[in-house]
């Protein structure tokens, strides 16, 4: 391991004494060279920075973006169950309504007696707590 470790510093230094041994304008173009690759780099991690920057953004905005619609898709889904829920309400009433109007029909022909009156009164007040109970669960 140690003469491994010595090898590879006498390669380094044969590298370094390479270098120091070029003349100079192959050094300062090995300098350029560098810089040059160096000044890629940044820009290339500038840009990164830049990009992510930008997504982390973008991502913030459609979370609160998707939180939005998803609040307003639940205000709505509201909306609509109590629409239907008051459609339901009114046909249910509606259809008590008509009911109603064919029992006192109905009833109206056999008012003969005072008895049908009788049938007749119990008749509509069980009808009127029938529409009461519904109002109050509407």
């Amino acid at each position: 391991e140690v003469q491994k470790l010595n090898q590879q510093l006498e390669e380094k230094n044969g590298e370094i004494q390479q270098m120091i041994n070029q003349p100079p304008y192959e050094k300062e173009r090995e300098i350029l060279r560098l810089q040059k690759t160096l000044a890629e780099r940044e820009k290339a991690q500038a840009t990164s920075d830049v990009l992510c920057r930008s997504l982390t953004d973008e991502t913030h905005q459609l979370q609160r973006k998707l939180a939005s619609t998803a609040e307003m898709c639940q205000h709505l889904a509201k909306c609509l169950e109590e629409k239907q829920r008051k459609e339901k309400g009114n046909s249910d009433d509606q259809i008590a309504t008509e009911r109603s109007n064919q029992v006192l029909l109905q009833l109206l022909s056999l008012l003969d007696n005072e008895t049908s009156l009788q049938v007749l009164i119990c008749n509509l007040q069980e009808e009127n707590r029938m529409l009461k109970q519904k109002v109050a669960h509407v």
